[in-house]
């Protein structure tokens, strides 16, 4: 009877352990390949209805650039920007999708010439991409991300 408690006593502790390493292996192993994971690409780009999700990455890429470019091209049209400038005007929108495929404005990077003479600038871009249709967020693995985005935009000069 005793010979039986202590198998039983050691196979309870040793089984134990077994559960243990084997939890660390999987953690390890999860670990390991989150070190190899390239975290700066995406496996497929966010995607308009208009574009198709099962072409190729760079053809996602392209739908989405030309989805988002005719967007803004569309909505800014409606306004007139011109700046007093020897040299061209350029503005960079920094824009993120999220995982849910909601788009915000994280930065508009422009000189000072152009916010003193089109205070009003900040404001229709948000707006524009506010009016944005929708879009599908990106893929990394099957799991929806957050992406980041610049979108240069060159302004008409005097």
């Amino acid at each position: 009877m005793q010979r039986i408690v202590v198998l039983l006593v050691f196979l309870s502790l040793g089984s134990c352990n077994l559960f243990q390493s084997k939890e660390k292996r999987t953690q390890e192993l999860i670990n390991a390949e989150l070190r190899e994971m390239d975290w700066n690409s995406v496996d497929s780009y966010p995607l308009f209805l208009e574009c198709d999700e099962t072409a190729s990455k760079e053809a996602q890429r392209k739908c989405f650039e030309h989805q988002l470019t005719t967007h803004f091209e569309n909505t800014l049209r409606e306004f007139e920007f011109t700046v007093d400038s020897d040299r061209g005007a350029l503005v960079d929108v920094i824009f993120v999708i999220d995982a849910k495929g909601k788009i915000s404005v994280e930065k508009i990077i422009k000189d000072a010439a152009i916010l003193r003479q089109m205070p009003e600038f900040d404001g229709i871009i948000t707006q524009s991409l506010k009016n944005i249709p929708p879009i599908a967020p990106a893929l990394k693995r099957g799991i929806p991300v957050k992406t980041k985005f610049k979108i240069p935009i060159q302004l008409n000069t005097k």
